[in-house]
């Protein structure tokens, strides 16, 4: 196929697909879907209204009892067909994903494309673990057990950073569990969304298991979150956006699940192998253009390695190679809009008048210019409370700042509001092991940074929300559980009935 395939031909102008079928959205407004390598605007559609909303709502509505009463056989089987659809179509998801993400279609292939295919392989065969507990008779008179059943319509918001992946983390756990779902991905990057939902009906899905609208935040999003008929809403995104789900979905009563902005911090202490850490630190900041929620953003390093550290990181990032996306030489591709790449300068810009910008930091200019591409930037000199060390860029940037003791270490990693990811880097396995109790995060990766696996739970703390996605650990988030309980006595007057009326029979 050709690397920037007809995305009109694939979807017409439709990008919302309920009951298994592509449909127009409803609201006036529109929407360009623009490729951030060129500038080109590569699809245009009508965004989804209220009542798209309303509409896939009904159908995930319609759809849940028939999914819900599936044996756990049965929907383990629809989703391994689902895994296999998805395997024939790898190429176009890949290919799809490079093109609204601007992301190397050696990330897409390699990356995000086999990655999402596991999440689906395991989630088809944890449909068949719903656990609870064991029964037994904990008052004596009774037997008691405990059923994990589904919570019923899911509606979820996923970002545009890794929009097939996000779909993926959001849908399988909730349809394995026996519910439906209302995804609605970003309106930036909604093609490969499209995509998995027409995977799953091209499996044998039932119509209405998952329902895709594509529309902003404030329109669709905002009535997903608050619709009387969802039972529970999880998002992936910033953390002021999250704040705001939050309260939208309180009003209801909803289940809440949050994964929110991140500050990963890299602690490397004096022993760790400098060559290694090095390599760790470039490959975890500039990870999908540093849009990752985990990567590495700030480099603590002890002051024996930090000017070795600092030349070798920025050595690395001196020969990443920018370009076509398409390209499989290429290293790193745009950011995903020119209003991101913007954003990202800016903060780099600011940080100039108090902090040093070792390499990178630069728009580049030629056949690049055109796209939203930043070079991989290193900044040394930040204070600790300073923006570019506190917030959350979303870019190529890694700030580097030097500490003495472990404790200061330590402290520094934890001294931001965030608590998604960390890592710490040493030969030492007490130093390592105390780094890995005492990062506040829901991830410590030791001499690595940034690998997921489907079996392990991913999910934050504090101001990166909580929850889990992937792993057995996140049918907790999809399912309700309810405890049973059987009277084993045949006894009709029973003997604590005298509290409520009557006296003790003798």
């Amino acid at each position: 196929m050709d690397q920037r395939f007809d995305v009109t031909e694939r979807f017409a102008d439709s990008a919302q697909y309920i009951a298994g079928r592509l449909r127009q959205g409803g609201s006036e407004g529109t929407h360009q879907v623009v490729d951030p390598a060129t500038g080109e605007q590569v699809f245009g559609y009508r965004l989804a209204g209220a009542a798209d909303v309303d509409t896939a709502v009904a159908a995930a509505e319609a759809a849940f009892p028939a999914w819900a009463g599936a044996t756990p056989g049965e929907r383990s089987d629809a989703m391994h067909r689902f895994a296999a659809v998805l395997t024939e179509r790898a190429d176009d998801l890949a290919h799809a994903e490079s093109l609204q993400c601007g992301k190397p279609i050696k990330l897409s292939t390699e990356f995000d494309v086999p990655g999402s295919i596991d999440n689906v392989s395991f989630f088809a065969g944890a449909a068949r673990q719903l656990e609870g507990k064991a029964a037994a008779e904990y008052s004596g008179d009774h037997t008691s057990y405990i059923r994990r059943e589904p919570i019923g319509v899911i509606g979820s918001i996923a970002p545009w950073n890794y929009p097939l992946q996000m779909a993926a983390w959001k849908v399988l756990p909730a349809i394995a569990a026996g519910n439906t779902i209302v995804l609605k991905p970003a309106e930036l990057t909604p093609l490969t969304s499209l995509m998995f939902a027409q995977a799953a009906t091209e499996a044998g899905l039932p119509d209405g298991v998952i329902n895709v609208v594509s529309g902003t935040g404030p329109e669709a999003g905002e009535w997903l979150v608050s619709h009387p008929a969802v039972a529970m809403t999880s998002f992936t995104g910033s953390t002021a956006v999250g704040k705001r789900v939050a309260e939208l979905a309180t009003s209801t009563v909803k289940r809440i699940h949050l994964e929110l902005g991140g500050k990963a911090p890299f602690v490397v202490f004096d022993d760790a192998d400098l060559e290694a850490a090095a390599h760790g630190a470039v490959a975890g900041a500039l990870i999908n253009s540093g849009q990752d929620c985990t990567a590495a953003t700030r480099a603590y390093v002890q002051r024996p390695l930090y000017d070795a550290f600092v030349a070798a990181v920025a050595d690395l990032m001196a020969s990443v190679r920018l370009g076509d996306p398409f390209d499989p030489h290429t290293d790193l591709g745009p950011l995903v809009s020119h209003a991101q790449r913007d954003r990202v300068a800016g903060f780099v810009d600011r940080a100039r008048g108090y902090a040093t910008v070792v390499t990178g930091g630069e728009i580049p200019g030629g056949d690049l210019a055109k796209g939203a591409y930043y070079r991989p930037t290193l900044i040394t000199g930040a204070p600790q409370d300073s923006e570019i060390v506190q917030s959350e860029i979303f870019g190529p940037v890694l700030a580097v700042v030097p500490f003495d003791s472990d404790d200061e270490g330590i402290a520094l990693a934890n001294d931001t509001p965030y608590g998604l990811a960390a890592s710490a880097w040493s030969r030492d396995v007490y130093r390592t092991g105390r780094a890995s109790r005492e990062l506040r995060a829901g991830c410590v990766w030791i001499n690595d940074h940034i690998p997921i696996i489907s079996e392990m739970p991913h999910g934050g703390v504090r101001a990166s929300g909580f929850g889990k996605d992937m792993s057995a650990y996140s049918f907790e988030e999809y399912t309700q559980v309810k405890h049973v309980m059987f009277d084993n006595t045949a006894v009709v007057r029973k003997d604590w009935h005298r509290t409520v009326f009557g006296d003790r029979q003798t």
